[in-house]
């Protein structure tokens, strides 16, 4: 404060320096908290019935927000099974060979989740700097995050119309393949937010990579069984760009429409007609007016006039797609469809992350990434998320280790209640967290 009053710094130094101090804080903070439950512990009269010390002084590690935390606990042995616990770090959720806090952890996903591996190492804590491998290994311990993870806010909702659009990115792998995350989302229209820019009502986002579309589409129908009255619903309409996976929806959805994306309609006529400029006008009178006959016929006469063999192919591919997909075509003037903004979502929420730059993933990454993504959209909360998952997987590890009559003496009830008996911040230890700690408490 002197300094910056004195010599006339920069707030934004004096800004820079009080983070760096109250970081300092936060590990010493971390730090003497943990001892201060590692002393419940080696106090408790329960814990001296069931655990003998084996090591009094054993050095941990932990990395956190704050930078590294470095502290004692008391390593013990079960008397009975003859098994080893840091009772004090089980207590609070931290494992014995866990380097990085959960909590750390989760900012490193959440900071990949819209940059790379490498910045969010970096980026998440200041005091220490992560690997690329340090991320991509949270990511994996995170798991394959399901697209009804996140909270489903809509709870049979009344409306006539729905709309679901569908599209895939392209993402290249490391081995020179490449991985093809398939993108739905539900929505209920859209509404203009300013001069050219919409949203859209009520989105819900699924996303991953699928060897079968059937679980994807199963995954769809759910939630709108869950989140709208389907009795009330009197239109569904399901824009893709033809893709089998696609229309494959219609046989899950009830009741849906197909229509065929704008953008994808527009690209295959300006490959027919692109070498034969007067043609396109009028293609595109004759679809407006829903002239297949005078399509065909237009189409056919373009294909005979094309001499090179090269282009005629991309004509005739045209035709195939365009008569293929005329009843999705003639969707398109229903006057309730709203239209469809695939290739922009398919920009947004997965080729920003995947695609737009060369980097090699692996199809594991990109499903993973891409899920992610989607869940970041539906609002999901990674750090809830996070640790719903590290509490099942341990009570999973527990179960395999040990028989159910050892579980229950091995949950420490006796210690635990301890705790619940013994006045934690009354302990001997005296030190400026314990007066803090006890600060909150008498607050």
């Amino acid at each position: 404060m002197e300094k910056l009053i004195r010599e006339r710094r920069d707030i934004s130094d004096f800004i820079l320096a009080t983070k760096r101090t109250l970081d300092e804080v936060g590990a010493d903070l971390v730090a003497e908290a943990l001892e201060i439950v590692n002393q419940v512990y080696r106090n408790s009269k329960e814990r001296k019935k069931y655990w003998k010390i084996k090591e009094k002084a054993a050095k941990k590690t932990l990395t956190t927000i704050f930078g590294e935390v470095r502290y004692e606990r008391t390593y013990y042995q079960n008397k009975k099974t003859g098994e080893y616990s840091y009772l004090s770090d089980e207590a609070v959720g931290i494992e014995a060979h866990d380097k990085i806090d959960a909590s750390l952890k989760v900012k490193l996903i959440e900071d990949a989740i819209y940059t790379s591996y490498g910045r969010s190492g970096k980026e998440a804590s200041k005091a220490v700097e992560l690997t690329s491998q340090t991320v991509m290994n949270s990511i994996r311990e995170l798991g394959s995050v399901s697209n009804n993870a996140a909270e489903i806010r809509l709870d049979k909702k009344r409306v006539k119309i729905l709309y679901i659009e569908a599209d895939e990115d392209h993402v290249p792998l490391q081995d020179k393949g490449k991985a093809e995350p398939k993108l739905v989302y539900v929505h209920e229209g859209k509404i203009q937010v300013s001069k050219g820019r919409w949203k859209l009502i009520n989105p819900r986002y699924f996303s991953g990579v699928y060897a079968n579309s059937d679980e994807l589409w199963i995954e769809v129908s759910d939630y709108i069984d869950k989140a709208y009255d389907l009795d009330r619903i009197e239109k569904i309409y399901l824009s893709g760009d033809g893709a089998p996976w696609i229309k494959n929806g219609l046989g899950w959805i009830k009741g849906s429409i197909y229509v065929l994306d704008r953008y994808h309609l527009t690209k295959y006529i300006t490959q027919a007609t692109a070498h034969m400029e007067h043609t396109t006008s009028i293609m595109w009178d004759y679809i407006n007016a829903g002239d297949k006959k005078s399509v065909r016929e237009l189409l056919n006469a373009i294909i005979s006039a094309t001499e090179s063999d090269t282009k005629r192919e991309a004509v005739l591919e045209a035709r195939r797609y365009i008569l293929g997909n005329w009843e999705g075509i003639m969707s398109q003037y229903d006057v309730d469809y709203v239209g469809c903004s695939a290739e922009g979502h398919i920009s947004h929420i997965l080729s920003s992350r995947l695609s737009s730059r060369p980097l090699g993933w692996c199809k594991t990454g990109v499903d993973q990434m891409s899920r992610l993504r989607a869940f970041a959209a539906n609002g999901g909360n990674v750090y809830e998320l996070f640790m719903k998952q590290k509490k099942a997987i341990a009570k999973k590890a527990r179960n395999l280790k040990i028989d159910q009559e050892i579980i229950r003496k091995r949950q420490l009830k006796s210690s635990h209640e301890t705790i619940g008996n013994i006045t934690v911040l009354n302990i001997g230890k005296r030190t400026w967290a314990h007066e803090f700690l006890k600060s909150i408490r008498d607050s």
